[in-house]
């Protein structure tokens, strides 16, 4: 249990509400659970293999709300199933899932391999399909929120991203599809949140050459010559989580300085 104490400035909208954020031990999903928990939200940390349980642990317990740290591998059959049981027999309930855990692999069609295939379909699109079905037993009866973390690659895929485009195009899907099927069995929300390049851990060890491939691509930003920061898609996260978001379903928020903008056509460039 996390023993900061709150400043009286922070709004606890959230407050008593348990949320599971998926690949949360760093990055990302490491956001997304501190904006959660400053809003008073328990916080179920995921992180998928046992090397990383100091990790874990460690930012379970910098966060200011009785949060714990669970080891299931998104992965995998049993890692949704895993993670959700600990959370109901830790808190009783989930009202908030974010869909978060994903791998990327940036290589010509002709490297992409069967590994390849396996290792990214299973986590980016078998993990949110199982998790959110062993989820749904525990939602409250009003008010659930499922958020999926998809990217700009689902709407507007670059080259070498065959697999991780094609995953993430997958969850889009999830998306539009469960936020159609789901509200009415379940009383929850289902909506997307979609970063550009964002200044992670990973992202920035990526090295040199990976940058200066890069580059072009934040040169083009509209709203500034930058990647993204984390907080800045945890407060979007944050946002559709809200109990004043309950009218927003179905909808797919892209957080990327305006690198893809929905039906919007980019100077220079034929739709």
């Amino acid at each position: 249990m996390g023993s900061t104490i709150l400043s009286p400035a922070v709004t606890q909208t959230l407050f008593e509400k348990v949320a599971i954020v998926t690949g949360s031990n760093s990055g990302i999903g490491l956001a997304i659970a501190k904006e959660l928990a400053a809003r008073g939200a328990s916080v179920v940390i995921n992180y998928p293999f046992s090397s990383l349980t100091a990790e874990g642990n460690e930012a379970a317990s910098n966060l200011p709300t009785k949060s714990i740290a669970v080891l299931a591998d998104m992965s995998t059959v049993e890692g949704p199933q895993i993670l959700v049981d600990a959370a109901v027999t830790e808190f009783g309930r989930v009202d908030i899932l974010v869909n978060n855990a994903a791998l990327a692999v940036n290589l010509p069609l002709e490297e992409q391999t069967l590994e390849h295939w396996d290792a990214l379909v299973n986590l980016n699109g078998r993990g949110p399909f199982l998790l959110t079905k062993a989820v749904l037993p525990h939602l409250p009866k009003a008010g659930g929120r499922i958020v999926n973390i998809c990217s700009v690659s689902a709407r507007g895929p670059p080259p070498l991203q065959t697999i991780y485009a094609g995953t993430k195009g997958m969850v889009d899907s999830f998306t539009r599809c469960w936020a159609k099927e789901l509200p009415p069995k379940y009383g929850c929300t289902v909506n997307a949140v979609s970063p550009g390049p964002t200044a992670t851990e990973g992202f920035l060890a990526a090295g040199e050459e990976a940058m200066k491939v890069l580059q072009p691509t934040i040169d083009a930003t509209p709203a500034g010559k930058r990647m993204g920061k984390p907080e800045e898609v945890a407060y979007a996260v944050a946002f559709l989580c809200e109990e004043r978001s309950s009218w927003v379903n179905g909808t797919h928020i892209f957080v990327n300085g305006g690198l893809y903008a929905p039906n919007v056509k980019a100077e220079g460039l034929q739709s």
